[in-house]
């Protein structure tokens, strides 16, 4: 890994859009170098319903990540969520030349690359390929089939699908923001890069990420994800269910919740109230945080009973030795450890993104409601790697130049040094144009003696 790249993770959330500038520092750890953040208004769900809305707050997140980074931002990796993603399994197979030779990555890469073309119900397309196991010649359970003998590879897949719209959406927003996408992230996949160890994805492991729309839910097992899902309820609908049931206004529901929120309503005080300013002309509203407890524990049942319906669903409810990790910004809520393990009778505990994080003067990154977007600079390093791996070996002997993941200059950059001349370089040729030049440079020699050599 080249610690001078620099990658940018832009999470276009229900809540908030934000924006985190990071680099690997000599230790193999994640720096952040700037962070934005807007609020998001054109966002419903976790899907982009407006627009022009989504498109300033971008802009807005990414100046501020810019002005604190000193960097100029041009690619991002981006996250996508929302109700309309789909995962299945699916086997795929492939029939080799001979069995004689090896199984090389390009077998491997070929039934993958298969898996892509693979028909989706109308409005959908493939975002993520990911392998389970692979068989080889009817053998079974073999997870990594490179150098071994055989003619038939098959393969049992996991694959996510997303609606075309949703995808569309998000790229015409970065687009109009004057960005470019490097990688479309699922963001479960994303928050779990940041939030879970190797080893809980080893024993087995649900992650639930509670956002402000969604949910979403990401199950690992053997180091290998299972399944990925999304639930269209998260802490929002918190919000909703205090504005209606106090009849406060929004902004006051949401510090509400935030402030002396708790998800069992036992942990709450009978005795305890918090006075809401009234209306224009009106008396304070007093509200009692014993009420405030019952509505918050009534609705937070409900969706983690629903994450946890999904979780025996897949036949994974009794193989989690790890049990489940919260995250998000909803993981934040009092006593919710608690209530998760009381449902679920599953150990759990709060996902924190400080394991792959260095020494950073922005604190506010550790907080478990950035665990997406940590997760997306994450995912574009191991993209990069991924990328020199696939290019070396397909050409190891060449010296390869790689798109830069974002423009690493500063805001103000100094005056260039003068610098020889270089001449430019002539444009490869192929197809016809190759066959004219190679004659010419066959004929070259013999016409040598009667040109200036300065004219070539």
């Amino acid at each position: 890994m080249q610690n001078d790249k620099i990658v940018v993770g832009l999470d276009i959330g229900t809540t908030k859009i934000c924006a985190l500038v990071g680099r690997k520092n000599e230790f193999g750890k994640l720096e952040i170098l700037g962070m934005g953040k807007a609020v998001s208004e054109g966002v419903v769900r976790g899907i982009v319903s407006n627009i022009d809305k989504t498109v300033d707050a971008i802009k807005k997140a990414i100046r501020q990540a810019e002005e604190q980074s000193g960097i100029n931002i041009g690619v991002v990796n981006v996250g996508i969520a929302g109700q309309h993603i789909k995962s299945l399994q699916h086997n795929g197979s492939i029939t080799r030349a001979s069995m004689d030779n090896e199984i090389t990555v390009d077998d491997v890469n070929r039934l993958t690359n298969d898996m892509y073309r693979l028909v989706t119900p109308p409005g959908s397309e493939i975002i993520h390929v990911m392998p389970q196991d692979y068989k080889v010649d009817y053998e079974e359970g073999i997870m990594d089939p490179v150098g071994m003998s055989g003619v038939r590879l098959e393969g049992n897949f996991h694959i996510i699908t997303a609606q075309s719209t949703a995808i569309n959406n998000i790229n015409k927003c970065v687009t109009k923001a004057g960005l470019e996408i490097d990688n479309l992230i699922l963001e479960p996949l994303a928050s779990s890069m940041s939030v879970l160890s190797d080893e809980e994805k080893e024993a087995g492991v649900a992650l639930i990420d509670i956002g402000g729309g969604t949910t979403d839910l990401a199950i690992f097992k053997d180091g290998i994800i299972r399944h990925a899902a999304v639930l269209p309820f998260g802490g929002n609908i918190v919000t909703s269910d205090i504005k209606q049931g106090c009849l406060v206004m929004q902004n006051q529901a949401e510090q509400l919740k935030v402030k002396f929120g708790k998800a069992i309503a036992e942990e709450a005080s009978d005795y305890e109230i918090v006075s809401i300013p009234g209306l224009r002309d009106r008396a304070p509203k007093e509200i009692s945080l014993k009420n405030l407890a019952h509505i918050i524990e009534a609705r937070m049942e409900e969706i983690i009973e629903l994450v946890y319906a999904e979780i025996q669903r897949t036949g994974h409810g009794d193989k989690l030795a790890a049990g489940i990790v919260l995250t998000g910004g909803g993981s934040q809520l009092q006593n919710l450890v608690q209530l998760t393990e009381y449902i679920t009778g599953m150990d759990t505990r709060i996902g924190y993104p400080n394991e792959h994080l260095g020494k950073s003067k922005i604190e506010a990154v550790k907080s478990p409601m950035y665990a997406t977007t940590v997760g997306l600079v994450l995912s574009g390093y191991r993209s990069i790697d991924e990328r020199v791996t696939r290019t070396y070996e397909e050409e190891p002997q060449q010296q390869h130049v790689f798109r830069p993941v974002t423009e690493a200059r500063p805001a103000t950059p100094p005056a260039p040094a003068q610098q020889p001349e270089q001449p430019a370089q002539p444009k490869k040729p192929s197809g016809a144009g190759k066959f004219f030049m190679d004659i010419i440079s066959r004929t070259k020699g013999l016409l040598i003696d009667d040109f200036d050599d300065k004219q070539y």
